[in-house]
């Protein structure tokens, strides 16, 4: 059985999904038994295909298809609920996470010792992206991380490890996958951060604009302080009788 869950939202990715599957491949068997998911989030191009075509060469690949575009959280739910593994490890499906990052995040989760780290998350250095996404992911990263005190500088970055079921005991809401540091730790997960690269889109275009990101964003972020100031504060302990 796999240790660690690949999933990976990909939305009209048709030009780059071979590559990364293979490159997914070479970066994580050395280090563990895995799957990967490719969760399909309604594309209208021929990335279904690509993948079916080559889970009958691998028998790790799986194919999760949404019937409409559902967005990029709700395309990594689907991911990590039909994940086998308890080690779960994200990045987009758009080629620019390269896969060499992979044991990165799911080596410190599989550690003798590491019971009480929820995620490791990602930080991307040396982005890839034009000028203005990165300035206004500069500027994102900065408001949220004034607003909710995460300690994470990038919470953009798809690359993400964290265990399965904390991650389903999350509250679910559209957007979520940007604020996971800071809903790990709202339940009390030990949360770490390490430095990941990041590379150019070879094809293809971004299913996003700065501006959706910056409307969504506005609201969610406010949601989000919500959820960590309501947190349940008590945990509940059982014992058994004594006869």
């Amino acid at each position: 059985m796999a240790s660690v869950s690949i999933v990976i939202p990909a939305k009209n990715e048709e030009g780059n999904i071979g590559r990364l599957l293979a490159d997914i491949s070479a970066a994580c068997a050395p280090h563990a038994e895995h799957e990967i998911i490719v969760v399909d989030d309604g594309s209208d191009d021929g990335t279904a295909a690509v993948v079916q075509r080559l889970m009958a060469e691998r028998a790790n690949l799986r194919l999760v298809r949404h019937d409409r575009s559902g967005g990029q959280s709700a395309a990594v739910h689907s991911g990590v609920r039909a994940a086998r593994a308890a080690i779960v490890c994200t990045l987009d499906g758009d080629g620019q996470n390269p896969p060499e990052n992979l044991p990165k995040l799911f080596l410190p989760l599989l550690a003798a010792g590491s019971e009480r780290v929820g995620i490791v998350a990602g930080q991307r250095v040396g982005r890839r992206d034009t000028l203005s996404k990165r300035l206004a992911s500069r500027f994102a990263n900065g408001l949220r991380g004034w607003m909710l005190k995460d300690g994470t500088r990038d919470t953009g970055c798809g690359l993400k490890g964290f265990r399965r079921d904390a991650f389903l005991a999350l509250p679910y809401f559209d957007h979520m996958h940007r604020y996971l540091p800071a809903l790990f730790a709202r339940d009390g997960w030990e949360v770490r951060h390490v430095d990941v690269t990041h590379r150019a889109r070879q094809a293809g275009r971004s299913n996003y604009n700065n501006l959706q990101r910056g409307l969504v964003g506005a609201v969610d972020l406010f949601g989000v302080m919500w959820l960590i100031k309501r947190r349940k504060k008590a945990r509940a302990s059982e014992y058994a009788a004594k006869s």
